[in-house]
């Protein structure tokens, strides 16, 4: 298909600062308000998190190198966006630690980036009964406990502090915005995580690329349960709403279904970003007015159910779900659906200053492979054989690996993963289209598909479903009302008590691949 620039441009100084000098540009633009919060309930202003961010930065400082990748193990909450800042101060990058991938995961990611130190917090290694995974990642790196930093913090420490807020730039560290500003790990819900350096350019783009799209109000509070590790966890639930004006709350598991709904009207929050998996589970356990405050929530990382958004629509007086879609390599927001334009079961237009074009895929029919280029995208991947060097991006396009969609008004729809396509008697059936067909049938429960060989058609589907009464005939008798193909019809279907789920609430499509074969 033709190349299909985004007609928005994004102008090079509206992205061209470190993420240091963009949170202090905030302060100066907004005012000294408040800006971070979490369940503790001891809320910080931008000066407050300035300071808080040189004072422990200067002790990470002293026991790493400039330029030194340090590990981050941390739930969201004040605590690891401070820490995540403090490394900025001076010129460290922090590589966030996904705590729900498992030590071999984690082993890997430490190998793959390089990193030497873990910083992590006793209290929260205990509430989360992870001390078996920190003893055994304290074998191949040193972890250092914030909580026993935080005790060394003295006056002089504080006085530097005070000075440091008032003048922040003759204090940080000079860094350059194409310099590296995160190391993350793509999800591994289709195979082994990857490392994916993205600049402080990239995430800043990002930001201001969203703000241009949607007019978010700096009276707004940003509430954000999603993990750090997660790119639209960070960069929507933290760099996002402190650039933009906005009070970011900081919720430390997206799990705790009822502690957050009771929360939301309690800290008048006005954005709620999570992904559906989440939304569905709040909305079932949400009383009325739980969500009165809200504006709108903001889905995105996997497809949002129809039953999702009839939840929010009549239980909650219309509260309107905007969907997304993302890839941790461009920062992650690609395209978004806007308040005014929302347009359910597209994931909106593309964001102003991303370029893309589609390619055709054999035997694919309808969209082509989304191919990625602007100031949010990431440089390359992490080198498996070196943790300095980066796999370049061919000139400068990422291939996402998903079959989409774009009308003539630039709405996207996601047709499935590449990978998530079985070819069966010679036909392309996507995975995506077929856990829709189940979704349809039995809305309330929640769905994987995917294919195993099969000796006469080549691929053959099989259904993983929480639904106990799960039927191929049943799925036939829907296909047939509703003139969908009888290649879309799973011959085979495993009943489960729960369909396996990443920590961030994706399907874990590795895991369900597995437990298939293995059955």
């Amino acid at each position: 298909m033709p190349f299909a620039p985004n007609s928005s441009a994004l102008k090079p100084a509206v992205y061209e600062e470190t993420l240091f000098d963009a949170l202090i540009a905030a302060r100066a633009r907004f005012g000294d308000k408040e800006i971070l919060e979490d369940q503790d309930r001891k809320p910080l202003t931008y000066t407050g998190l300035i300071r808080a961010a040189f004072v422990l930065g200067r002790k990470i400082a002293a026991m790493t190198e400039p330029g030194e990748r340090v590990g981050v193990l941390l739930p969201s909450s004040m605590g690891v966006v401070v820490t995540f800042f403090g490394l900025h101060a001076f010129g460290r990058v922090p590589v966030m630690l996904n705590f729900t991938a498992g030590e071999a995961n984690l082993k890997a990611a430490l190998q793959t980036s390089g990193v030497k130190r873990i910083l992590s917090a006793k209290r929260f290694i205990q509430q989360a009964k992870l001390d078996e995974l920190t003893d055994a990642l304290g074998k191949v790196a040193e972890i250092t406990w914030l909580d026993d930093v935080r005790a060394t913090i003295g006056l002089p420490d504080k006085l530097f502090g005070l000075a440091a807020g008032i003048a922040p730039k003759r204090f940080r560290t000079k860094t350059d915005p194409d310099g590296p500003g995160v190391v993350l790990f793509t999800s591994g819900s289709f195979g082994a995580p990857k490392g994916v350096v993205l600049s402080q350019k990239n995430l800043v783009a990002n930001a201001r690329q969203v703000a241009l799209h949607i007019d978010l109000k700096p009276e707004w509070v940003m509430f954000n349960p999603l993990p750090t590790f997660h790119s639209f966890g960070l960069t929507g639930g933290v760099i996002l709403p402190l650039l933009q004006g906005m009070k970011a709350f900081e919720y430390p598991s997206p799990l705790h279904a009822k502690q957050i709904t009771d929360l939301l009207p309690q800290v008048k929050a006005s954005i709620l970003f999570a992904t559906d998996t989440f939304l569905n589970q709040y909305a079932r356990v949400a009383e009325p007015g739980d969500f009165a405050t809200l504006q709108f929530a903001v889905a995105g990382a996997e497809k949002v159910r129809d039953e999702t958004r009839h939840l929010f629509n009549t239980k909650f007086g219309g509260v309107m779900v905007l969907e997304g879609y993302g890839a941790t390599e461009a920062a992650p927001v690609v395209a978004v659906n806007h308040p005014d334009r929302n347009r359910p079961g597209s994931v909106g237009q593309i964001l102003p200053g991303i370029e893309y074009r589609l390619e055709e895929v054999p035997g694919i029919t309808g969209g082509g492979r989304l191919y990625l280029r602007g100031p949010n995208v990431m440089e390359g991947y992490i080198s498996p054989d070196d943790p300095e060097g980066l796999d370049p991006l061919a000139d400068g396009w990422h291939d996402t690996g998903d079959i989409v969609d774009i009308d003539e008004e630039g709405y996207v729809t996601i047709l499935g993963r590449v990978k998530r396509f079985a070819k069966i008697g010679g036909e392309m059936v996507s995975l995506t289209a077929v856990e829709g067909l189940a979704s349809a049938v039995w809305p309330d429960n929640r769905h994987a598909v995917v294919a195993v060989p099969d000796s006469r058609k080549g691929e053959k589907l099989v259904l993983v479903t929480d639904h106990k009464d799960a039927s191929s005939g049943r799925l036939s008798e829907w296909a047939r009302d509703h003139g969908a193909p009888e290649l879309a019809i799973p011959k085979k279907i495993i009943t489960v008590a729960e369909v396996p789920v990443l920590g961030t609430g994706k399907t874990d499509y590795v895991a369900i691949q597995k437990m298939v074969e293995a059955a």
